[in-house]
């Protein structure tokens, strides 16, 4: 293949990308070639190690060749691409895993697809000429190739700032950022290829090694942190818009040059991997759900098309001008139901799943597991059902058999009274999970229960309300043994964005417990201060853009605010019909307060939280209403009242 050169050199398994003219963009078939060299050089004890370089001085890759791409996707043919990228992909995470030094020379433009082959392997060599980047976002796309890994993995919020901007790294910046090992001087990188060929080792690149010097993205930290520190790309824009300097007129700048969607998504991934759950494997699954949609339900088309075809540069994006509604980033994070993404040891198996619980937030949850592909069964004492789940007459029932019962109940009481019934049905191994908010004593009493019993149980209670649970974008605390979040973690990742492991049983419901507790008393405080600007004459969106920006920022500001009309999309803006009722604040604060009690913590304005919430729920109009709906409440209220 003239594209490119795989050969072995004494002890040395030699890889030479050989396209300079094209900045050795990396075409499928090179793809299918590499990850066939790796599978034969594994065992082979000939091969010491493996060194990749390319040819020209311009580029060690500049991407994937998408031109085949669009070619294919305008005729309609989306699976090439899905192919494409999942064989891709599996070479990626070889390169990451491999079992012997995988040492590589990154000279000019590494980009995109360049740094899946460049930048997995365990040297990872950079010099005077390098320009490392993650460009995805300008043609439709987001950082794949196992890029999010990298980005997640940067310090502070330096991530979100080069996956949405495409921002070229120097050698220094990119050593910075961790998408490379070592500076070396280019001029004696031929010496050391020899070398590696005619027996030296890895260890002798560390001496060879320079001082990069001072990363040019350093100087910008403080900034990166500042401005790329929100949730939605809102958020940073809104940030970035309200910085006058130099730094923030660029960055706005390149940020309007994205699509919407591609960087959207690309924060999506990265707040979701970043943690302990981070894996490459997770990070390429992520990717891949976006990539295998990106044809057919994304920029991507339109990306390719202003970009190379028509070379116009003024790409039309789906969402120009306006924010993407959350609903449209979950449908492109979404489980890939049929051929997913196969990577050795990563293929999500089929689960017998009980659902029991399918009310306003259950029925989503069951329902995102059915069309993951779960076979999914329900019960429910009202009778409801949910799309893809089928039912029965008992919990028992629901539970014979199954690998995995989940309950998301209203509360203690009836969380142990159904789990006195399911763990008698249960079969040895299988995981009880319960997404219920209960008090956390009930928690810890189920799980005991559920050890004897020879079960996993995990208390996982969620945030995100009714629209996260329809979204798939859920946030779990969750309680109990690894073992037991670990079976449960596939789950997590269809029904929500992120899920964290808090500790030991019970420790899920006290995680969700503070949080809430945080929620309802930042709530009231957000509702207070509207109410007390209107009265000062303030324009609402002109305190927003002040507060949303500042030292009041908050969830409840930023992502939720209750002014209709003001920042995101929330239930304010429809009548305040509830995302998250204010009769389920008045019982979360409650269990905030009677775990205080049980330990003698001072919780006073979790306690005078409470009590508002009461009463606007008992004594005023509050019953079915969102719990933003204080905003209205204070606005019609005096100081005396």
């Amino acid at each position: 293949m003239s594209d490119i050169s795989i050969r072995q050199t004494g002890v040395a398994g030699r890889i030479t990308l050989m396209r300079p003219d094209a900045l050795n963009a990396l075409a499928y078939d090179m793809c299918l070639a590499i990850e066939a060299a790796l599978d034969r050089w594994r065992d082979d004890d000939s091969i010491a190690h493996i060194v990749i370089d390319a040819e020209g001085e311009r580029a060690f890759c500049a991407g994937g060749d998408i031109a085949e791409l669009y070619a294919k996707g305008i005729a309609g043919d989306f699976d090439y691409g899905r192919r494409f990228w999942a064989d891709e992909y599996r070479m990626n995470a070889k390169i990451f895993s491999y079992p012997k030094p995988v040492i590589s020379f990154l000279q000019g433009f590494t980009m995109g697809g360049g740094v899946g082959i460049g930048c997995h392997g365990s040297h990872r060599i950079v010099g005077q000429s390098s320009r490392i980047a993650m460009p995805e976002c300008g043609i439709g796309l987001i950082p794949d190739v196992g890029g999010t890994l990298m980005l997640a993995l940067a310090p502070g919020r330096l991530g979100e700032y080069l996956g949405t901007t495409a921002t070229r790294m120097t050698a220094a910046d990119a050593i910075l950022a961790g998408f490379a090992d070592l500076m070396i001087d280019e001029a004696a990188w031929p010496g050391l290829i020899e070398a590696l060929e005619t027996g030296g080792d890895a260890a002798g690149l560390e001496a060879a090694a320079t001082d990069p010097g001072a990363a040019p993205l350093q100087t910008h930290m403080a900034q990166i942190d500042r401005h790329f520190g929100g949730e939605t790309v809102r958020d940073i824009m809104t940030s970035l818009s309200h910085d006058d300097s130099d730094f923030a007129r660029d960055t706005l700048r390149s940020l309007s040059r994205m699509s919407p969607l591609s960087m959207a998504c690309t924060i999506e991934v990265i707040h979701r991997l970043r943690g302990p759950s981070l894996t490459l494997a997770r990070a390429l699954d992520l990717e891949y759900r976006f990539t295998s949609r990106a044809l057919e339900h994304g920029d991507l088309l339109e990306g390719i098309r202003a970009a190379i075809i028509d070379k116009d540069r003024k790409p039309v994006w789906q969402h120009a001008g306006r924010s993407v509604p959350p609903a449209e980033i979950s449908k492109m994070l979404m489980p890939v139901r049929d051929n997913p993404l196969q990577l050795e040891g990563t293929v999500m198996k089929r689960a017998k799943i009980g659902f029991i619980g399918l009310g306003n937030m259950g029925a989503p949850m069951a329902a995102n597991l059915a069309r993951a592909g779960h076979e999914v069964t329900g019960f429910d004492t009202a009778g409801t059902t949910a799309e893809g789940v089928s039912t029965t007459q008992t919990a028992a029932a629901v539970a014979t058999d199954a690998d995995v019962v989940i309950c998301m109940l209203p509360n203690g009481a009836i969380l142990r009274n159904v789990a006195e019934e399911v763990l008698r049905a249960m079969k040895k191994g299988a995981l009880l999970l319960d997404c219920s908010t209960v008090d956390v004593e009930a928690a810890r009493a189920v799980a005991a229960a559920a050890e004897d019993a020879g079960l996993l149980f995990a208390d996982a209670p969620v945030s995100g309300g009714i629209g996260g649970a329809s979204a798939g974008t859920l946030t779990f605390m969750a309680g109990g043994t690894e073992a037991a979040f670990q079976a449960a973690s596939p789950l997590f990742d269809v029904m929500g964005q992120k899920a964290v492991h808090c500790g030991e049983a019970g420790a899920g419901q006290a995680a969700k417990i503070c949080n809430n507790m945080i929620l309802g008393a930042t709530m009231i405080a957000t509702c207070e201060a509207f109410a007390l600007a209107d009265k000062l004459g303030l324009d609402r969106a002109r305190m927003f853009d002040v507060v949303s920006t500042s030292s009041g920022y908050s969830w409840s500001m930023n992502a939720y605010c209750p002014a209709p009309g003001i920042g995101p999309k929330s239930p304010a803006d429809n009548g305040y019909t509830p995302g998250f009722a204010s009769e389920l604040m008045v019982k979360d604060l409650g269990l905030s307060q009677q775990a205080a009690e049980a330990v003698d913590a001072d919780t006073p304005m979790g306690a005078l939280a409470l009590a508002l919430y009461r009463q606007f729920v008992e004594k005023e109009d509050g019953k079915g209403k969102d719990f933003s709906a204080m905003l209205p409440r204070f606005e019609a209220r005096g100081r005396s009242s």
